[in-house]
């Protein structure tokens, strides 16, 4: 029998990148050591209290909940930086649910009101909140320890007093630890003589930061990571020691021999805490139902009155049916309260003109659609309404709601206002150390080669997602064999799994919304996110343990570019567009899908998605769904049969004929989790419930519970006539698809936005695309490429021009004129002051009118007026860019005396019009300044606006690239890791490295017409193609495709970014001798460009054409043919001379073809 004892100061890896202990094996160590509780005590939060709880009672033991939080050395609210940087620190228990409470008080206004550098209470707080807590002295970090590391036992013992004062004397205990830190020694003797003084009682404690004594070296590398610091780091962070591991009680009893005591009164301390939380309770708010009616009635009347409006007419009596048994089981699992909170999210959505859908399960309740909260008939497109609720396995329906993510702040507004600010927060999430990023963030820490740690990583698969190090290294010989012969790669390997899957992050979830009846505050400990929302400080998880309503409200851009380009339809073509209500079998839109023009097209962009649909020649909403549902990792192997036997190419056979109902609709193909639900029903004899639970057995690869279920399914199936040889070969066809298999609720709600964004896309195209572009202003790769899909639609993308542009892209007379709001530098206040100037003065005249009518609105300075001057928007008042910067200062100083002179109410001798002042001044005096040059404008328009708007360095060579390369810098994403690839582009930026072996390396950006792709050049590439890597040089690189794990703390979780692995560098051959001028190279004065254009070969009316072309566009710049005769090329110099655009030069191309104009 071990010595009584148990640990009261743990931490978790909740106590973030400082903790090493996984809660289960911080439980299953003290069951193992035979502990009767343990407590957990995370560094200022309560991040891990509620999962510790449930693992500790699942376990049998007691689970003790605290915190160890911070405390002020003065005011919570003081913020000094010479007086507040340190903080002390002071262990929390809760003896009750009242003390939970309290605690969860403390530690959320940590937060809110004592944040700096750490979350800090005071002692005021601290009385406060001090019913039902048990307070240690804690480590050396404590106040009391704090003052006697110091020597000043006078000051420890009037803290320690302080301390009594606010807990009781019976709630405060002393704390001495045995970790080998020799200052501990001195503090532990002071503590015993405190002890002894005042009768405070002795706890011994070994601040646990990991499980056993061999974890230190990984808690140190845990550190390193945490303060991006290397082992060698003589400076680092680190503990003095290697002690700080769970101890068992024999081990703490060798250690505390003189002070048995102390061990005995931690029993002491854990028998006098005991948190018990209700977890039965749900804790709904009421969204308003009418006094003196029951939730479930209310709930049935609603929906059953919605549905007969949505169908016109009495609904059939299998709606009937289907609408009494969802509203049973509804009422028996206490959800009609749920249902009406989303109902009226949804309704205030729809009133408020916010486009709002649902993705997921939900979609498969007839009720859900007769309240109006989906819009797919789960009855025509056969949903299962078990996928979402069901009846044998209850848990909280799940309503994800997709919201125009420009409008998602409103209906969290509508939450907060309807329900009160402080019920409604967000939820937390935990970026953990996921397989690639343990290695990368170990190889760093630990000091090897990138190149080495690079190649270990690509051994690492990134599908499935969450893949561990162990499962690699079994399906990956090459790794298992690196791993057995280098020592190196052995110790990297093994200390990455030592710490794999420890959380590395807190951010906050991208759409979950948390709802409560009371303060969230009376539930669940909170934080503040970046925007002073309430962050709850628990996973989604926990926060449906407590009984609270989750929301997850997700803003989805393709639905605010669906309203936008509806908004755009009625202003400029006066037509209302019900898009809920638009055709379902348009010819245009599936003519359109089937020619891979699915640009901008939910969910079916991307050049393997593209290649899928032009095979497929989708023709309905169902074919859609399909592909949307096999186009991921494993059914995507199924995508060639379904498309074959679409087309009678392959021959769709059933095992058995009653999976032809249930198979037909998608060829034979299994495609959806729905359908597995189905085939277990109709041969294996399962209620739609028992066929979801065999799924999920299924899907979690538990494999006694899938035998289990396996033999009922047999029987079931010989009970069905089903002979056991065939039943056995279906089973052994749905296993597999189980663990993949898409939601068809989810996958049927896709298909709809998708055919919608098809439908206006294809309908009114310059409407789309304006929203499309506007949505898209922050990627500037998706926005180059998008421009460049409207000159290929022949839609006009108009220059950006202060008369003219707002902040977003707009429809003009058919064509778009482009966002200000694009321009860097150019905030949404600048242009909407702009604007208000336009509209009420009317044009701008010139510069100086401009700065006289704007310069008093918000944000307008000099700064962003040289940002609208560099890219070209002043092109309505004067074209020559040089010129505008020449005339700015003069015009701001004229602007700004005008301004002085109003506010001192002098009186304006030239009058109140628009643009007086401005038609005094001599814009003459600024003729003798030249315009910059092409390379210039470019490089300017590039730096402010991510894009090229006068045209394109690579413009020459366009056709050229579009042959020889394999992806551009938008299809690099859709590459599967290790996938070869040709890219090309110019040289846009160049970073040498030396190795630690003196090696040298290059990190370079190529820059193609649709945006940047970052390459890598490893030593032995490098070697090789060192000549070739020079910066504006114009070249193609191949290489492979290389994925790489990002951890976003605001996403909580590692995602995954593409970029290449360079193998050779072939500068690119110009056709011709022509050539592509780098870019950002110095200025050519005020020289004009020349047009250059071949002219070989082309027919004599096609050259008219072009007659006709140069004689209407009047310009500055020169134009020359170019011939060859007998191998030599000759210039042949013309009288015409032109406005050398982009769009001129654009006409030229579509005349004659590609790769034969070139300016400069």
């Amino acid at each position: 029998m071990s010595t009584p004892f148990v640990h009261l100061h743990t931490h978790t890896e909740f106590s973030i990148l400082d903790g090493a202990c996984r809660i289960n094996d911080l439980v299953a160590k003290a069951v193992e050591c035979e502990m009767p509780a343990v407590a957990v005590t995370d560094h200022g939060v309560m991040y891990g209290n509620l999962g510790f709880y449930s693992a500790a009672q699942k376990a049998g033991i007691k689970p003790l909940l605290g915190c160890e939080v911070y405390v002020a050395t003065g005011p919570r609210t003081r913020r000094d930086p010479k007086l507040d940087k340190e903080q002390y620190h002071l262990v929390l228990l809760a003896k009750n649910v009242n003390g939970y409470k309290n605690l969860i008080k403390l530690v959320s206004s940590a937060f809110s009101e004592g944040f700096y550098y750490k979350p800090r209470v005071d002692k005021e707080l601290l009385a406060q909140y001090s019913d039902g807590l048990i307070a240690l002295t804690a480590c050396l970090a404590g106040e009391v320890p704090s003052h006697l590391l110091k020597g000043d036992a006078r000051l420890a013992e009037q803290s320690l007093g302080e301390y009594i004062d606010i807990f009781g004397k019976e709630n405060i205990y002393l704390e001495i630890q045995e970790n080998g830190i020799p200052e501990q020694t001195p503090v532990n003797e002071g503590i015993i003589r405190l002890s002894q003084q005042t009768g405070l009682k002795l706890v011994a404690t070994n601040d646990i930061h990991y499980l056993n004594a061999k974890d230190a070296e990984a808690h140190d590398v845990l550190l390193c990571i945490q303060t991006n610091s290397t082992l060698d780091d003589p400076k680092r962070l680190r503990f003095g020691t290697q002690e700080f591991y769970f101890k068992t009680p024999d081990q703490m009893a060798r250690m505390f021999a003189n002070t048995p005591e102390a061990l005995a009164n931690t029993l002491e301390v854990a028998e006098r805490c005991n948190v018990e939380f209700d977890f039965d309770r749900l804790k709904l708010p009421d969204p308003g139902v009418p006094p003196g009616i029951n939730p479930g009635d209310y709930m049935y009347e609603q929906g059953w009155e919605g549905l007969k409006n949505r169908m016109g007419c009495e609904p059939p009596e299998a709606y009937k049916k289907q609408f009494d048994y969802e509203c049973k089981v509804y009422n028996d699992c206490g959800y009609p309260l749920y249902m009406l909170i989303v109902r009226d999210f949804t309704d205030f959505a729809r009133d408020a003109g916010i486009y709002v859908g649902v993705r997921g399960s939900a979609a498969g309740s007839i009720v859900c659609y007769g309240l109006g909260i989906t819009d797919v008939d789960p009855i025509e497109y056969g949903l299962a309404f078990e996928r979402f609720l069901n009846p044998e396995r209850i848990s909280m329906p799940d309503v994800d709601l997709d919201i125009q993510d420009d409008r998602r702040d409103e209906l969290i507004q509508y939450v907060c206002e309807k329900y009160g600010r402080e019920r409604v927060g967000q939820i937390a999430t935990f970026g953990s150390l996921k397989a690639r990023a343990a290695v990368r963030d170990c190889g760093r820490v630990m000091g090897m080669e990138l190149s080495e740690v690079d190649q270990i990583c690509k051994m690492i698969p990134t599908v499935p997602v969450g893949i561990t190090i162990d499962q690699a290294i079994d399906g990956n010989p090459d790794l298992k064999s690196a791993y057995e012969r280098s020592r190196d790669v052995k110790r990297l390997i093994d200390m990455a799994r030592r710490l794999e899957g420890l959380n590395r992050s807190v951010g906050v979830h991208a759409a979950g919304v948390l709802i409560s009846d009371d303060p969230l505050t009376d539930h669940v400990p909170v934080q503040q996110g970046g925007k002073g929302e309430f962050v709850a400080q628990m996973g989604k998880y926990d926060i449906e343990k407590v009984g609270l309503l989750k929301m997850d409200f997700l803003g989805l851009a393709n639905l605010t570019i669906l309203g936008n380009a509806i908004g755009n339809v009625k202003r400029t073509q006066g037509i209302d567009i019900d898009i809920l209500n638009i055709p379902l079998d348009d010819p245009k839109v599936f003519e359109m899908l089937g020619k891979g023009d699915t640009n901008g097209v939910f969910q079916l962009e991307g050049a393997g998605m593209r290649r899928n649909v032009i095979e497929l020649k989708p023709n309905s909403v169902r074919e859609l769904a399909a592909i949307v549902a096999l186009y991921r990792p494993g059914p995507m192997a199924f995508i060639p049969k379904f498309i074959k036997s679409k087309f009678g190419q392959e021959p769709i056979t059933y095992l058995h004929s009653s999976l032809e109902p249930i198979l037909k609709e998608t060829y034979g193909v299994i495609c959806y989790q729905e359908q597995v639900l189905q085939i277990a029903r109709a041969i294996g004899g399962f209620t739609m419930g028992q066929a979801d639970v065999l799924r999920k057995a299924m899907s979690s690869k538990n494999r006694e519970v899938m035998d289990k279920q396996r033999e009922k399914f047999l029987e079931g199936a010989k009970s069905n006539g089903v002979p056991e040889r065939i039943a056995a070969k279906i089973y052994e066809q749905i296993e597999p698809f189980a663990g993949y298999a898409f939601n068809k609720a989810h996958a049927v709600c896709y298909a709809f936005v998708a055919y919608r964004t098809a439908y206006m896309k294809a309908n009114y195209p310059v409407e789309y695309y304006a929203a499309l572009l506007s949505a898209n202003m922050d990627d500037k790769d998706k926005l180059a490429a998008y421009i460049d899909d409207c000159r290929r639609l022949e839609i006009k993308v108009l220059p950006p021009d202060v008369n003219a542009s707002g902040a977003d892209f707009e429809v003009e007379d058919g064509a778009i004129r482009f966002g200000l709001g694009a321009i860097k530098g150019c905030g949404r206040a600048v242009i909407e002051g702009m604007v208000a100037a336009r509209d009420a003065g009317g044009p701008f005249v010139n510069l100086f009118d401009f700065c006289e009518r704007v310069q008093d609105h918000a944000g307008m300075n000099r700064s962003a007026v040289e940002c609208l001057i560099k890219v070209g928007a002043f092109a309505s008042v004067c074209s020559n860019r040089a010129q505008l910067m020449e005339m700015l200062p003069d015009a701001m100083s004229a602007a700004a005396s005008k301004l002085r002179n109003q506010k001192a109410g002098q009186v304006d001798l030239f009058g109140d019009d628009a643009g007086a002042m401005s038609s005094t001044i001599d814009l003459n005096r600024y003729n003798h300044v030249g315009d910059f040059s092409r390379e210039e404008i470019l490089a300017t328009e590039k730096s402010l606006v991510g894009l090229y708007l006068s045209g394109h360095p690579l413009d020459n060579v366009r056709g050229l690239l579009e042959k020889q390369c394999t992806a551009n810098a938008l299809e690099i994403r859709d590459l599967e890791d290790d996938a070869e690839c040709v890219i090309g582009g110019i040289i846009s930026e160049v970073r040498h490295k030396i190795t630690r072996r003196n090696d040298k390396m290059a990190f370079i950006k190529i820059e193609d017409l649709y945006g940047t792709i970052p390459i890598t050049f490893f030593p032995n590439a490098f070697k090789t193609c060192a000549e070739q890597i020079i910066k504006d040089k114009v070249v193609l690189v191949k290489g492979k495709a290389s994925h790489r794990e990002r951890i976003a703390a605001d996403e909580g979780d590692a995602t995954v970014e593409v970029e290449i692995r360079g193998e050779s560098v072939t500068p690119i051959k110009l056709p011709n001798g022509l050539s592509s001028a780098p870019i950002g190279k110095g200025s050519n004065g005020g020289a004009l460009r020349t047009v250059h254009i071949r002219i070989n070969g082309i027919p004599p009316a096609k050259l008219e054409v072009l007659r006709g072309l140069l004689e209407a566009n009047p310009g500055p710049s020169a134009v020359c043919f170019w011939m060859e005769h007998d191998g030599a090329k000759q210039k042949v110099t013309t009288s015409f001379k032109v406005d050398a655009t982009n769009e001129f030069v654009a006409n030229v191309e579509r005349i004659l073809g590609r790769d034969v104009v070139r300016v400069a």
